[in-house]
């Protein structure tokens, strides 16, 4: 298990310091599924079988096997205290996980060591990674928190392999997220206080653009929804939450 570190300030990278402290402040918390973090528990199961369904699609050579990232390298961006990693890693991949705050990090870690998964945790932004580059990237509910969303694309972009697979997800900036992510999840207490700015999140369209200026294209673009009944899942409909599939151009 490795875990290195290395300053913001030294790198010039998209980290906010302030954002760091909040999430580190919730590591000994992330693993709880009544915790803090408890929409993130219920966020997971949509993320994966998303994933799921376009690792299938881009490698159909890996068909149902039961472990469709084997020989793949794998990195998770913004990675909390590994709650998508760890999945990556029993799907086969060699995985490495960042994150801005070292409370999560070492959360992680000690996870992942517990359940005896081998990863490769970082305290780090994505600018620090010299010439590294994976068959699979993934960063989950990150990119609103950055300093500036169109260099953290561009680092994203530089770390996709030919060929590879990236996969993104963030809330929609709409009136919709407003009173369900940062009003009532907030305020009930399915999401810290304090984690989300409305004016930071990206449209659809925007984040479209981000990408092909980084030269990357969008694929597929799924919503996630929320209804009484069904809780979060997979939908058309983009106005709360949205994923995408994402190549080199």
């Amino acid at each position: 298990m490795n875990a290195s570190t290395a300053t913001a300030e030294a790198r010039n990278g998209t980290i906010d310091p302030k954002e760091a402290a909040h999430f580190g402040r919730l590591a000994a918390e992330w693993w709880d599924p009544r915790g803090e973090s408890a929409m993130l528990h219920k966020l997971n199961p949509v993320r994966l079988a998303y994933i799921r369904n376009a690792i299938d699609h881009h490698w159909p050579e890996a068909g149902a096997a039961r472990k469709p990232l084997a020989d793949k390298t794998a990195i998770d961006v913004g990675c909390g205290a590994g709650l998508l990693t760890e999945p990556l890693a029993r799907l086969g991949a060699e995985v490495t996980g960042l994150d801005a705050a070292a409370e999560n990090v070492a959360a992680a870690a000690a996870h992942a060591a517990a359940v005896g998964l081998q990863i490769d945790y970082r305290c780090a932004d994505i600018e620090t990674l010299d010439g590294e580059q994976f068959d699979l990237v993934t960063s989950m509910e990150v990119i609103e928190h950055v300093t500036d969303p169109a260099a953290f694309v561009a680092a994203l972009g530089r770390v996709l392999a030919p060929g590879g697979l990236m996969l993104l997800s963030t809330p929609n900036r709409t009136t919709m997220s407003r009173i369900m992510l940062v009003e009532a999840a907030e305020r009930i207490g399915q999401v810290p206080r304090g984690t989300h700015d409305w004016h930071k999140f990206l449209t659809p369209e925007e984040l479209t653009d981000l990408l092909s200026a980084a030269g990357l294209s969008v694929i597929d673009t799924r919503g996630i929804a929320w209804d009484p009944i069904k809780g979060l899942h997979l939908s058309d409909n983009v106005a709360l939450n949205y994923l995408m599939t994402v190549v080199r151009t």
